[in-house]
């Protein structure tokens, strides 16, 4: 099983794409069975589900209209149809569309588009904080219901210094704080594998890139999504990588997807 994330920033702006590069996995031999999407910035009603289902696969999805919004996009001829499908973080109050989540066989995939904060004296950091309290509570018992779970999403936290390529630059701002990176840590303390700290990367591997002062072209950029794994899941992680090349395409999100292998038995 392939499963990938991806910040597209905006589905509507972005579906040719979104299907450009499912097409080029299927193309190399490698496709993708579930790709997690974040910022669909869409509301349910302009949701391209016939346009999706036409490229064989299925969608749980939650939209809101210029905002946030995520999907799970599964493969029609290798992933069952979902169960157990949750919008937003259960029991915590709140008009922003950040999650859902689905069971697929036994496994659990979550698509979470985690709040930015915008800056550390800011309200919408506090809420940031508050929502990852919640998010930490809800996984903790969603680990005890499926061993073989899976978090994908942008994570909107550099987890450590070598996730962002000028930490001096960046100290002092959200998305790299100690708060931040404590509940970060946190999520790793329920039994959470960071897929992609498993291998051997390259230095300065990055997720995303500001659009401005030519970000990508200098690779000034943080790795801020991530795909999280319990431990029967990491047992059978074969690779985890980042897909650079859609960053390079024309018009494309300031995020590229990350992708992670399992060798499901």
């Amino acid at each position: 099983m392939r499963i990938a994330s991806w910040n597209v920033n905006s589905l509507k702006v972005r579906l040719p794409q979104v299907l450009q590069w499912l097409g080029a996995q299927d193309a190399a031999g490698t496709p993708i069975d579930a790709l997690c999407l974040q910022e669909l910035k869409l509301p349910d009603d302009k949701y391209p589900l016939a346009e999706l289902q036409a490229a064989g696969f299925h969608s749980i999805f939650t939209g809101q209209k210029t905002y946030n919004g995520v999907a799970i996009l599964a493969r029609n001829a290798a992933m069952p149809v979902p169960t157990d499908v949750v919008r937003n973080i259960p029991g915590y109050e709140d008009a922003q569309q950040r999650v859902i989540a689905g069971t697929y066989g036994d496994v659990r995939l979550i698509s979470a588009y985690f709040p930015n904060g915008q800056a550390l004296d800011s309200d919408k950091f506090v809420y940031k904080l508050d929502w990852l309290k919640a998010m930490i509570e809800w996984l903790r018992a969603e680990m005890t219901r499926y061993p073989k779970l899976a978090l994908l999403g942008d994570f909107n936290i550099a987890p450590e210094d070598r996730d962002v390529h000028d930490p001096a630059k960046w100290e002092g701002q959200n998305l790299v704080s100690p708060q931040e990176r404590d509940a970060f840590q946190t999520l790793i303390g329920l039994g959470l594998v960071d897929s992609f700290r498993m291998f051997e990367q390259p230095e300065k591997m990055f997720s995303w890139w500001d659009y401005r002062m030519m970000g990508f072209r200098r690779n000034a950029g943080l790795r801020i999504d991530h795909i999280l794994l319990s431990a029967d899941l990491a047992r059978q992680c074969a690779t985890c990588v980042i897909d650079k090349e859609p960053r390079r395409w024309e018009q494309p999100s300031d995020h590229t997807p990350v992708v992670a292998t399992l060798t499901l038995g």
